[in-house]
């Protein structure tokens, strides 16, 4: 055993010593020593009552080894969205998976349990245990429930709009705040966070049809409790995350997060999850993958039902179990339970049909939502959320702002006019430095009622819960003199997802000129923001930290 390193007798009398003052007995110095990453935080409702999940785990292992628990650090992707504290938010992934690979091999630790709730805590997580290649396993906090009337967090940024619209009250915006998010659990749509719970279940990490409950459920403490004796099983067989994350599971993770409408950040995580194993897996990939997939969720932020609806349908499961049957999904894959894919999904019946995931047959597009795009705006390819509902090819005049505030306070003083593209650039990794969603520009957009009419590209990212016309993740970026940069106002730009294509009208010639004239519209970065700057990784590549 690894954990050897702290507890054989008599060499690390010393350090059992210390174990013993924190609740160590003698029996437990010969058992598999168990790291419980916990991501309790009273920050966020995504992570409030993960210490009383951690406690379940806790349990589980103990029936066959010992536990030991500790926190790492989280924050709320919707309390910082539209504001400077965005910034850290890529940047907490990182944080967070390199906190996990510290504590287990300082600890030496046999195995892990990771307990993730929010978009970067769940990401980081994932990754953090592929640092360490142990027997693994991740649990997801669950969803929260919808609040009063049907809403979410993302119906109280798209309120803020219709106030600066003068569409709602004051008195009904407050009425939006007090009774849209109420409980514990993940944003309920199917944002950032309910997709990568979904791509860990996919990936086979995740215990089967624990990716979609309720954070407030006797099924979610009991998925903690049996989690002890799945990872006892992996321990003996030692089957660790670079046996079962491979490239054929990253393409099921692809697929399903694609047919479910899930959020862009999955490719971002997805991206750097396969870095950190050495998988070749690129953005040329995930756009053949995606490509002839057509759109089948009727799914928030596009469609109109939340996760908790899904999991009163039946769950996902019998989803997975079409997929598999009519050849999407590859069932070989191995997962945690030691079980193929397809072992999983035997006795599952595949009549998933149901109002909130529409029939192959009879899409709700004939596209996917998720598209790749390159072209002369974008050399390394972008990720584009079209749900269709608004078009599949939207040409438009550019209008330019060199970061988020500067686009926020236009869209609720300016009226835009119709076929305008808000191009929000200086927002990428190194340029923001951080990478911000741009949630609150495409809620304000929705609310004072122009998604129709206006698209939005930048070279941040989007949250989970944006929708409309938008592409993001442009690469290069804006800071690195990528194409963006020379983008000028009244530029024509083509936003084509039916042939994956994002240009503007201008010859390279020109481009090259531009590009003569450059500035760098950086903002001053100070701290771990200034370290990132410098040794962040290009968005194709996931937008991790470079370690080599």
């Amino acid at each position: 055993m690894k954990s050897n390193l702290v507890t054989k007798w008599p060499e690390k009398a010393a350090n059992r010593s210390m174990l013993r003052a924190v609740g160590y007995k003698k029996e437990d110095f010969n058992k598999f020593q168990i790291g419980i990453a916990s991501t309790w935080s009273n920050i966020t409702p995504c992570n409030n009552h993960i210490n009383i999940l951690s406690k379940a785990v806790e349990y589980g292992v103990n029936k066959l080894a010992k536990a030991t628990i500790f926190n790492t650090i989280t924050v709320s992707d919707g309390i910082s969205n539209g504001n400077y504290g965005m910034k850290y938010s890529l940047l907490s992934r990182e944080i967070i998976s390199s906190s996990i690979e510290i504590v287990c091999n300082a600890q030496s630790f046999d195995g892990i349990i990771s307990i993730g709730g929010c978009d970067k805590n769940i990401p980081g997580c994932i990754i953090g245990m592929c640092k360490v290649n142990i027997p693994s396993i991740f649990i997801y906090g669950g969803t929260i429930l919808p609040g009063k009337n049907r809403t979410d967090i993302v119906s109280v940024f798209e309120s803020l709009g219709k106030y600066f619209a003068k569409k709602i009250s004051e008195k009904e915006l407050l009425e939006a705040e007090k009774n849209s998010v109420i409980g514990s659990g993940s944003c309920s749509g199917m944002y950032t966070a309910n997709s990568m719970a979904i791509v860990a279940e996919i990936l086979g990490i995740s215990i089967p049809n624990s990716s979609v409950q309720n954070a407030q459920s006797v099924n979610k403490i009991i998925n903690c409790i049996n989690s002890g004796k799945t990872l006892f099983n992996l321990l003996k067989n030692n089957l660790k995350p670079s046996n079962i994350i491979t490239l054929e599971s990253l393409k099921n993770a692809i697929k399903v997060i694609s047919l479910l409408g899930g959020s862009t950040n999955c490719i971002l995580h997805l991206l750097n999850i396969a870095k950190t194993l050495k998988i070749k897996f690129f953005l040329k990939d995930i756009k053949d993958l995606t490509n002839n997939l057509p759109t089948i969720s009727d799914l928030k932020p596009s469609g109109k039902f939340f996760i908790s609806d899904l999991i009163n349908s039946g769950g996902i499961q019998r989803f997975l179990k079409f997929l598999l049957e009519i050849g999407i999904l590859n069932g070989d894959c191995v997962t945690i339970t030691g079980n193929t894919l397809k072992n999983n999904l035997k006795f599952i019946k595949s009549n998933y049909k149901n109002k909130l995931l529409k029939c192959l047959n009879f899409p709700i597009k004939k596209t996917n939502q998720l598209k790749i795009l390159f072209g002369n705006l974008s050399k390394r390819g972008c990720i584009a959320k079209i749900s269709g509902k608004d078009g599949e090819i939207f040409i438009g005049k550019s209008i330019i702002f060199n970061s988020e505030e500067e686009s926020i306070e236009f869209i609720y003083k300016n009226k835009i006019l119709n076929k305008t593209v808000i191009v929000i650039r200086f927002e990428g990794p190194k340029g923001g430095p951080g990478m911000r969603e741009m949630l609150t520009p495409t809620s304000a957009l929705i609310g004072i009622g122009a998604v129709k009419n206006i698209a939005l590209i930048t070279d941040g990212r989007f949250s989970g819960g944006s929708h409309g016309f938008v592409v993001g993740h442009i690469s290069p970026e804006a800071y690195e003199r990528g194409e963006i940069s020379v983008v000028r106002s009244n530029d024509l730009i083509m936003i084509d997802s039916i042939n994956n294509k994002l240009v503007f009208f201008i010859n390279e010639f020109k481009i090259e000129m531009r590009k003569k004239f450059f500035y760098n519209y950086s903002k001053i970065a100070f701290g771990i923001l200034n370290l990132y700057r410098k040794m962040s990784l290009d968005s194709s590549y996931g937008s991790g930290i470079n370690y080599e």
